[in-house]
């Protein structure tokens, strides 16, 4: 039996909150580029994942999130679109004639992340995880072109799964407010505690203009 939108949401919402004890801070260099699944997401603002929560905690629960709103455009593509279906179709099967796909296979938390680091300026790669991809696609034959015709066509279908997907997400939005608690007590428990001690010891190697106990009149040179 098809499972509701509700039993996914939630089930997706439990397994974050399994994943979420076994977060830590990340100790490398943040990135510069913001991460456009995450960034202004209703589905963040819904579960409550504010700005001051960290883009790790975010994304696990927002790509969980995600895979359920894709899914279903998914199965009504697939029965309602026929010409979005054989493109899709075909675009995965050149897919898979690539033996290189660094991005299938993800945990949630890596899912739809930048495969490479920032460049460090003056410090070039020797290669990339995205180049190599791009190497592995570019021998693969392209798809067949379309006539202006089917074109527009498929500008349609497309247009009704966007259509679709947005309503699917308004839903699956709704839904995520009835776990708001479970989540804000998952990030109270697990995520604060860490980013506080993270701060204090932060606070600790930093050293002070002044110490406000000397009571020696200016700094010291």
């Amino acid at each position: 039996m098809e499972r509701s939108l509700e039993t996914q949401v939630s089930q997706a919402v439990d397994a974050w909150l399994r994943w979420v004890p076994r977060w830590e801070p990340a100790t490398h260099r943040g990135r510069v580029a913001p991460c456009r699944r995450c960034l202004g997401s209703p589905i963040l603002s819904s579960a409550g994942l504010g700005s001051d929560v960290p883009h790790g905690v975010q994304h696990g629960l927002s790509t969980r999130i995600k895979t359920i709103v894709d899914q279903a455009v998914a199965e009504y593509t697939s029965r309602n679109l026929p010409m979005l279906q054989a493109e899709l179709d075909q675009q995965a099967a050149r897919n898979r004639a690539r033996s290189y796909r660094p991005t299938e296979g993800l945990d949630p938390e890596f899912e739809g992340l930048p495969l490479d680091p920032d460049p460090v300026p003056g410090a070039p790669f020797l290669f990339t995880l995205s180049g190599l991809a791009s190497e592995e696609e570019a021998q693969v034959p392209s798809l067949p072109p379309l006539s202006e015709e089917a074109k527009a066509a498929l500008r349609r279908e497309v247009a009704l799964a966007d259509e679709y997907a947005n309503l699917i997400g308004r839903e699956v939005c709704g839904i995520l407010l009835h776990h708001r608690l479970r989540i804000h007590a998952a990030v109270v428990e697990f995520v604060e505690p860490q980013i506080e001690a993270m701060l204090a010891e932060l606070s600790q190697t930093l050293d002070a203009p002044f110490d406000p106990h000397d009571p020696g009149d200016g700094l010291a040179l």
